[in-house]
């Protein structure tokens, strides 16, 4: 089985990553299109000459492994907006799609942290969307996993056709040796975690050219989020 699990930036992926890369009989790859898309695109990020030194740029070459056979199973952490157009999307078709998603208000004020002034396109809302109509797949929401990781994994794999292993519930704390080069400006919450955080509070209240941003994502998180799967209940 190969998974390829879609979602924007600030989006218990990482989370979901390790979850999945803690268990014996799965591969994990982090975020493969990213250096293609630094390079592609021209945009600046933090560590982006690190991250296009570091990985492979080549678009091509990362579909091709993306596309090979894993050994038993391979969990693939990918986000649409590093799919810019004309990036192979081939491999793709040959996998079991499935696109996280989180309130725009919570990825907003978690971003803004970490990159100040995101615009809708860096956290990717308009793309998913995109990307969920042209190869279908399912719909899950973080939310959901925060509020019960047990049940709501177990909900997931069963939906799959995956066994569930409670390896997947903790991990050990500290970077993982799939993580991208990345990892050590974005991960370093989930590097002091040995599992998901509990269930999250009230919404951010958001203000000004965020609460813009947002009202401008959550047309897009609406037209997933009618299509999630009704995880833990």
């Amino acid at each position: 089985m190969k998974i390829a699990m879609w979602s924007g930036p600030r989006n218990l992926s990482t989370a979901m990553m390790y979850s999945f890369g803690n268990r014996p009989d799965f591969e994990a790859m982090d975020e493969p299109f990213y250096a293609p898309y630094l390079k592609a695109s021209g945009i600046s990020h933090p560590m982006d000459a690190a991250i296009m030194a570091a990985h492979e740029t080549d678009p091509d070459k990362v579909a091709a492994a993306c596309a090979a056979s894993p050994a038993e199973h391979r969990y693939m952490k990918h986000m649409p907006h590093h799919m810019l157009d004309g990036m192979p999307l081939d491999w793709a078709h040959e996998c079991l799609n499935i696109h996280l998603i989180r309130h725009p208000a919570r990825v907003i004020a978690s971003y803004a942290a970490k990159r100040e002034n995101p615009t809708l396109e860096d956290i990717g809302y308009p793309q998913q969307a995109a990307l969920y109509a042209k190869i279908g797949g399912l719909v899950i929401d973080s939310h959901d996993i925060r509020a019960n990781p047990e049940t709501s994994l177990r909900s997931l794999c069963e939906e799959i056709g995956l066994p569930f292993l409670d390896a997947m519930l903790h991990w050990p704390a500290g970077p993982k040796q799939f993580d991208g080069i990345w990892a050590s400006h974005w991960y370093g919450a989930v590097h002091r975690s040995t599992g998901f955080a509990g269930a999250e509070g009230p919404l951010p209240q958001l203000e000004g050219e965020a609460a813009r941003l947002c009202e401008a994502a959550l047309l897009h998180y609406d037209e997933l989020q009618i299509r999630k799967l009704p995880l833990g209940q």
